[in-house]
């Protein structure tokens, strides 16, 4: 029985054509699982212009915002991760239609994957047979070509998220204040932690605002750098409406935004970076100082729960040399928060954080305390301009449309016009041939279904079905190790070093540092602490090559090897880092036996689409700088829903392979991180989603601790042909 999903007019986004320069108008239909679209309403027989099945390996991959003949579009792809040649891409002049779409799509690829577990659990095991093309399994997914898909454009990039975020990740060293990690708190639920008593304090209330101030203070940064401060507020219109305002640079920002005098656009990096020029209004006796300049990144993404981050950091740009007349002011982070709040009186709320951490560089930052404050101060209330923008406004016709950007044409900006933009470099971060790599990270989160939710007291949780007594014991001891595996004879180039400040080493994390879903979460969304591992960690190896690396369980005397010899079974996870040179850090985790039937088993000897909607990875950031910690998070991600995932079934062992630069988002974390990983401390834990109440409570695979990485200790690995 046919039945129309979702259907309605969208731009045909495409390659662009000689002659060409005006918006192509489609009708796209959704119906049932045929995406299609036609040069008109469709009538009785018509045939469309383009068709594609959507199933389980589908993915809706978000393009972002980009300029589009005149127009500022959001742009969505939707292909097969199996035929990744044909696709169909479609834009919006809003996000709301833009989300719209995306969700549709998405539900139509959920019930498809339902309906194929409902009808039989195929779990398909494959077996490797030497000389299988270099260790990649036939049902494995390939990494996308950037040259895919030219049909529609030449530059496809692959996605990331799966029904989480639009937007991809951060570039280098581009910090996300607006995902604090506390550690006092469920670390499950970081997205909107800012106000962390640990790491903030009021500082005054100024035009209906409240004004924070950071109390951390680091050692990297300049005297005249002032520290972190944030004005927040509640403004009384949609998240959308108030991110419109926020990415405009045009004439409407004067309504609203004190410090603005002119801002113009340098380079498009992606449809979520953005290089920008901006001259600050500053009327801190402007006779005597010099009027302040910036070059920074913008980024931006959409979260699952309806709010939208704007990140800024300054950047040099070959294209933005120093402006006669203006000192270049150095923005350490900052952005914008706009998170949807209950709706009052019928009138939507949203909650705006504003942060800012500038060095206002020249002689008075440096010795005139009041001068940065004055003008930090008059940045931030900006916040109240949002507020008073709408209030003074009735009527609100249309989702609002982002206006495009002027071009930063003027001659005096640059004396290298002509070279290719994308040569530039940023010192001292890594150049954006790094950054266009990184951009395709970022913050790593879970579906919808496993958002934290306020979890009920313990007395009413007992009032839900639950399993038996008898049903829980069985349960925790098939699971448990009759006994302990002998860990010392496997070992792997990085060290284990089990001491706090250690460095350029590995160890194992406590499984009650993460909080994962409870026996009632079918009824209450409770989560509780994970508790013991199923697997042990035995071994951590960090490989470099001047490509890829796949199916490194091929390397003689590794841990899995090893752990085949001794008869126990091996699940190795090895997460490719992409770059001028490859990364992989190699987790192994060895158990002495699968137990039949459970759900560990289930997923080792399942097929492709099983494991992809169940491997699930919770990361957190414990020690490393604020902006990574926020930018990180530690939201679960199903990773086959946002990576490439490549499953390699020998007798002994399964290997995933976790492809990073299959995404766009997720390199703008994994750059993030690459620039400061000697700083950091990171947790991840991995496991298999539990989504019925006979596989509850999950339970970790394992969990590990990297701290201080350092990228001169990789090493290049030698892969047999034949593995084991």
């Amino acid at each position: 029985m046919s039945k129309v999903v979702y259907e309605g007019w969208m731009v045909r986004y495409g390659r662009r054509k000689i002659g060409r320069s005006f918006i192509h108008m489609r009708y796209f239909v959704l119906e049932n699982r045929l995406l299609a679209y036609y040069k008109r309403k469709p009538q009785d027989n018509q045939v469309p212009i383009k068709t594609m099945l959507i199933d389980g390996n589908c993915r809706v991959e978000d393009r972002g915002l980009k300029t589009h003949h005149g127009h500022m579009v959001y742009v969505l792809s939707v292909y097969n991760k199996k035929e990744k040649s044909h696709r169909i891409t479609m834009a919006a002049f809003n996000i709301q239609e833009a989300l719209m779409w995306k969700e549709k799509i998405e539900s139509v690829i959920d019930q498809h994957q339902e309906s194929q577990v409902a009808n039989g659990n195929k779990y398909v095991s494959f077996e490797y047979k030497p000389g299988m093309d270099n260790g990649r399994t036939a049902s494995s997914s390939d990494h996308e070509s950037q040259f895919s898909a030219q049909e529609d454009e030449d530059d496809a990039q692959p996605d990331f998220l799966r029904r989480t975020t639009i937007g991809n990740g951060p570039p280098d060293s581009i910090f996300d204040w607006t995902q604090e990690f506390d550690s006092e708190l469920s670390n499950q639920n970081a997205n909107n932690q800012a106000f962390s008593r640990k790491h903030w304090r009021l500082l005054q209330c100024q035009n209906g605002l409240r004004i924070f101030e950071e109390l951390l203070e680091v050692d990297y940064l300049p005297r005249s750098c002032s520290r972190a401060m944030k004005a927040v507020g509640v403004v009384e219109a949609t998240c959308e409406e108030i991110f419109g305002l926020v990415m405009s640079m045009d004439g409407t920002r004067f309504e609203w935004d004190c410090s603005f005098q002119y801002g113009s656009l340098v380079e498009e990096v992606d449809g979520h970076t953005a290089i920008l020029y901006h001259r600050l209004q500053l009327d801190w006796f402007p006779v005597f100082v010099w009027p302040r300049d910036l070059c920074y990144v913008r980024y931006w993404r959409r979260n699952d729960d309806g709010s939208y981050v704007v990140l800024f950091r300054s950047r040099e740009h070959e294209n933005c040399g120093p402006q006669p007349g203006y000192v270049r002011a150095h923005v350490e982070s900052g952005g914008f928060n706009i998170s949807p709040m209950k709706s009052r009186n019928g009138k939507p709320r949203t909650q705006v954080q504003h942060l800012m951490q500038i060095d206002l560089k020249g002689w008075g930052a440096g010795y005139i305390s009041s001068f940065q404050q004055h003008c930090l101060l008059q940045m931030l209330n900006s916040v109240a301009g949002l507020r008073e923008w709408f209030a003074q406004t009735d009527e609100r016709g249309a989702p609002p449309r982002i206006p495009v950007m002027v071009n930063m044409a003027s001659p005096s900006v640059s004396s290298k016009k002509t070279q290719k933009i994308n040569e530039f470099s940023f010192p001292p971060a890594p150049s954006l041939d790094q950054t266009n790599a990184a951009n395709r990270n970022s913050v790593l989160m879970d579906e919808y279904s496993d958002d934290d939710e306020e979890q009920m007291p313990e007395a009413e949780q007992e009032a839900y079905p639950t399993k038996s007594d008898n049903d829980v014991k069985r349960t925790a001891l098939e699971e448990e190790p009759i006994q302990k595996i002998d860990l010392s004879c496997f070992s792997g180039n990085l060290r284990r070093d089990d001491r706090d400040n250690s460095r350029n080493c590995w160890t194992i994390s406590d499984g009650n540092n993460f909080r994962v879903r409870s026996q009632h979460f079918c009824y209450n969304k409770s989560k509780i602490p994970a508790g013991k591992h199923l697997m042990d960690l035995v071994a951590v190896d960090w490989f470099k090559d001047t490509k890829r690396l796949d199916h490194v369980v091929r390397r003689q005397g590794c841990a899995a090897q090893i752990a085949s010899q001794k008869g126990l079974f091996s699940l190795v996870f090895n997460v490719q880092v992409p770059g001028s040179t490859h990364y992989s850090m190699v987790f192994y985790f060895v158990t002495r036996e699968l137990v039949p039937g459970s759900l560990l088993q289930r997923f080792v000897d399942g097929d492709d689409e099983f494991r992809n909607s169940r491997l699930k990875l919770i990361p957190s950031v414990p020690k490393g700088s604020w902006i990574v910690r926020q930018s990180v998070g530690s939201t679960p991600c199903l990773l086959g829903k946002a990576v490439d995932c490549n499953y390699i079934r020998g007798p002994k062992y399964l290997e995933v392979d976790i492809d990073i630069g299959s995404s766009t988002v997720a390199n703008g974390v994994l750059g993030l991180v690459i620039g400061v990983i000697t700083s950091l401390v990171v947790d991840m834990a991995f496991l298999v989603q539990a989504n019925t109440t006979d596989e509850l409570p999950e339970r970790l695979i394992g969990a590990v601790r990297v701290s201080h990485i350092e990228l001169s200790s990789a090493i290049v690995p030698k892969l047999d042909t034949d593995p084991l």
